[in-house]
């Protein structure tokens, strides 16, 4: 299924900015969500109501060993978030979730005979996450590759780009009005706490681009 794509989607601004720029490009598009037992539920609720909107196929899996293996914020009840310090990755660092999300998105479009895959990683204006590189998304490729023996590609539509140019590019791909509907929120709040560093980073990119974000404006 050459014209056919499966993209990563949590929910937020990023993932749900890719999947309408993946409905522009491919003709048919699955969204696929992970229940990694991430303390925030409305994630999983956000992602289906996105789906739904856009008028794509929409499927949650589960793994919970990430949950199992704990040790970050996001699946930590008893983790409040920290910014990064000292050169450190911040606590809401969730070591292996891209690799394993990709992972699993690539065995997903396999048992359906495709071979894109859409995931919002970013290296601009991110958190400092390793896999959110080009080098690490590249590696996983050609080990997806070799692994599954098809010539899966993994498209990285934000990876140079700003908060402020994926919030232009939302706009460009009239994505604008479901983006009240995501939720980014380190603290799982709606409305957004506004002082987590992911509510700190989606306002900058709104505001420098001159734009309302949808999910607060009233």
């Amino acid at each position: 299924m050459e014209n056919n794509a499966v993209v990563v989607h949590s929910g937020g601004q990023d993932s749900t900015t890719c999947l309408y720029w993946a409905l522009e490009r491919f003709a048919e598009v699955h969204a696929l969500t992970f229940d990694y037992g991430q303390r925030h539920r409305i994630e999983i609720d956000c992602a289906r109501a996105i789906a739904q909107r856009a008028g794509v196929q929409h499927t949650v899996l589960p793994i919970d060993t990430l949950a199992a293996l704990g040790g970050n914020a996001l699946t930590d009840a008893g983790q409040a978030v920290r910014a990064a310090a000292g050169g450190a990755l911040p606590n809401t660092f969730v070591p292996g979730r891209n690799l394993l999300f990709l992972t699993c998105a690539a065995a997903y479009a396999w048992q359906r005979g495709m071979r894109h895959l859409v995931t919002g990683v970013a290296q601009t204006d991110y958190s400092g996450y390793p896999d959110c590189r080009e080098t690490t998304i590249a590696a996983l490729a050609h080990a997806l590759c070799l692994g599954m023996e098809r010539e899966f590609e993994i498209h990285t539509p934000l990876m140079h780009l700003s908060k402020k140019d994926t919030v232009l590019l939302a706009q460009s791909l009239g994505a604008l009005e479901a983006m009240a509907l995501t939720h980014t929120c380190y603290n799982g709040l709606r409305p957004p706490c506004g002082k987590c560093p992911a509510c700190e980073l989606r306002a900058k990119g709104f505001a420098e681009a001159g734009i309302a974000d949808p999910l607060i404006a009233p």
